[in-house]
């Protein structure tokens, strides 16, 4: 990130060059990562606290109507109806996140609100959850995979269920 102190900078080099050639710091496995790394002690961040806040600044972008795709929505709104088991959980749901020392690559899988502009709409969801994620936890946020896996429209809402049947043109 910009801004950093001459004692992370310093610390942020010397862990760069102890990695292999060519690797991009991001691992996967151990939930809690180093973030900050000091004299008077270690701070790690769980690679759940990053998909919540990724979750949560994806949301905030007018145009995202849900996260997740239909299977996970699906398990989500079971866990919902669960006394506690909606806790929390709805939070990460269609978000994927990797973790390491320094950085995290984030995918989001989201559906969009009909008639919003899928482009303009990934770039400003890509935008708010790098800020978000940067800004919170000091991690460099070195990608944004967004997943467009449906579009809602409004006059669903309006029925009671889905149709029963779709004739399709194709057979």
């Amino acid at each position: 990130m910009t801004g950093a102190t001459p004692a992370a900078a310093a610390t942020s080099s010397t862990a760069t060059t102890t990695g292999a050639a060519g690797t991009t710091g991001v691992t996967a496995g151990s939930p809690g990562r180093l973030a900050e790394d000091s004299g008077q002690g270690r701070t790690t961040i769980a690679a759940s606290v990053v998909q919540k806040i990724a979750g949560i600044a994806a949301r905030e972008i007018s145009g995202v109507y849900a996260m997740g795709g239909g299977v996970s929505r699906a398990f989500g709104a079971i866990r919902e109806r669960i006394p506690g088991g909606g806790t929390g959980a709805a939070n990460i749901s269609g978000v994927q996140v990797e973790v390491g020392e320094k950085q995290a690559a984030i995918d989001l899988d989201i559906i969009v609100e009909y008639g919003a502009s899928i482009v303009e709409l990934a770039r400003a969801v890509r935008r708010n959850v790098i800020t978000a994620v940067e800004r919170m936890t000091g991690l460099e946020v070195i990608e944004v995979n967004i997943a467009v896996n449906d579009i809602h429209l409004p006059e669903l809402d309006d029925a009671d269920d889905a149709p029963a049947t779709v004739t399709s043109r194709v057979e």
